[in-house]
């Protein structure tokens, strides 16, 4: 058998793989929605910048006082910064990722008439947004699906059920959009974000009984290192 032959077939059966997992989740998690908590676009788009490399759940318990506090995009450009460090001073990295917001907050007001951008391409020119992110907001704010936002949890499922070769997130992004019709990217992020932190967590446990487990059941054996 060819090399071509080969690398076709595999392909082949990570896309019929990805098609049944994708099914299940549409069907549990019709209706893609962040965890994230948010009144404005700018806060989400603060949330999602905060939550990298933390979680939702501690990003929430910030945001519950600081969005009574900072609403539209002028009140986060205009922040006292040394103030807004304080204020999120339990989130990992939170001197950056106030630098980030503010800075963002500035180019909004002064490039897009403050109003958050609807395309990638205009959102990754803000600090602290890159693919992933750019991609839940226009997801969570706009229902455009242009891509698919990978997070630790879509890494995780995606190494665990041998859909992709990649482990770095931007690469494992690319592999799944080839793999999945684009009229379903929305689902995959939600749904395998959903599923890996009240069905099946990161640490080894026997999850044979789990329903992804239960399509493919190689991926009971499979426990990802962490990036």
């Amino acid at each position: 058998m060819s090399q071509l032959v080969m690398n076709q077939k595999k392909f082949d059966e990570r896309r019929k793989r990805a098609a049944k997992i994708v099914s299940y989740l549409k069907k549990t998690y019709p209706v893609p929605k962040t965890e994230l908590v948010y009144d404005t676009d700018f806060q989400l788009l603060s949330a999602v910048i905060l939550s990298a490399q933390c979680t939702d759940k501690k990003v929430n318990a910030v945001a519950d006082k600081l969005w009574k506090k900072y609403k539209t995009v002028a009140d986060f450009a205009r922040m006292d910064r040394e103030v807004f460090e304080r204020e999120i001073s339990g989130i990992t990295y939170y001197r950056s990722k106030a630098r980030y917001i503010q800075e963002s907050a500035q180019l909004v007001v002064a490039n897009f008439d403050g109003k958050v951008p609807k395309t990638e391409k205009e959102l990754i020119t803000l600090p602290g947004v890159a693919y992933k992110t750019a991609h839940v907001v226009l997801n969570e704010l706009f229902n455009i699906s242009e891509g698919i936002p990978t997070d630790t949890h879509v890494r995780r499922f995606a190494l665990r059920f041998d859909l992709v070769d990649n482990t770095v997130l931007s690469k494992i992004s690319k592999e799944l959009e080839a793999l999945i019709p684009k009229k379903d990217w929305k689902y995959v992020n939600n749904g395998l974000v959903l599923y890996g932190r009240y069905v099946c967590n990161a640490i080894p446990h026997d999850c044979s009984k789990h329903p992804l487990t239960k399509l493919w059941p190689k991926a009971g054996m499979i426990w990802p290192k962490a990036k």
